[in-house]
């Protein structure tokens, strides 16, 4: 009798520590991880077909070509594996090179406002809608692996599942952030005026 009550009591216990909690929520943080890299591949394979595309402009502007270059080149040079999300450097790191792919990749773009002949070449223009596209995917991506990420925060360090979390080593997981908060944190300066 002794030995039924202790294993029910035993039950009773494990049901509230969060372990399957736990396994549930890292797996959700694995998968739309996956989802955010899938989305960054999709973005790092656009990049060639542009760059090929805005070369035929004969005039085009070779540093904007070439700081793509170098961004797609480092942005895919990082080894991402399921331990990058548990270590805060090595995500720190990817999400500065994924930063730096998207910003060269707006400079591109604006700089290819200045030529006509770019804008009317239907390929660019293809290659442009599937970029844009391709950058709404990411910014979902990166929103559901964000709650994704929340929800297993809040599990390791609520009680009693934080107890668990100790006793397994379920270190909170770190999340996407800005990269230079001041900047954006500043009102944008709109000028009308000509000069």
């Amino acid at each position: 009798m002794t030995r039924w009550l202790l294993i029910l009591l035993g039950a009773a216990a494990l049901t509230g520590c969060g372990y399957n909690d736990f396994q549930r929520l890292d797996e959700q943080t694995i998968s739309a991880w996956s989802e955010v890299l899938n989305q960054y591949q999709r973005r790092a394979d656009l990049v060639p077909n542009i760059v090929a595309t805005v070369k035929g402009e004969a005039a085009f502007e070779q540093e904007t070509l070439t700081r793509v270059v170098e961004a797609r080149a480092k942005a895919t040079s990082i080894q991402v594996t399921p331990e990058t999300l548990n270590n805060p450097q090595a995500f720190q790191k990817f999400q500065a090179a994924q930063g730096e792919l998207g910003s060269a990749l707006s400079r591109l773009m604006v700089v290819s406002e200045r030529y006509p002949s770019l804008k009317a070449n239907e390929g660019f223009k293809d290659l442009r809608v599937q970029l844009e596209g391709t950058e709404n995917r990411v910014t979902v991506a990166r929103n559901r692996y964000i709650q994704a990420v929340q929800a297993y925060n809040v599990l390791a360090r609520s009680f009693p599942s934080n107890l668990t979390a100790m006793m397994f080593s379920y270190q909170p997981k770190p999340n996407f952030t800005v990269q230079n908060e001041a900047a954006i944190s500043s009102s944008p300066v709109v000028d009308f005026s000509k000069k």
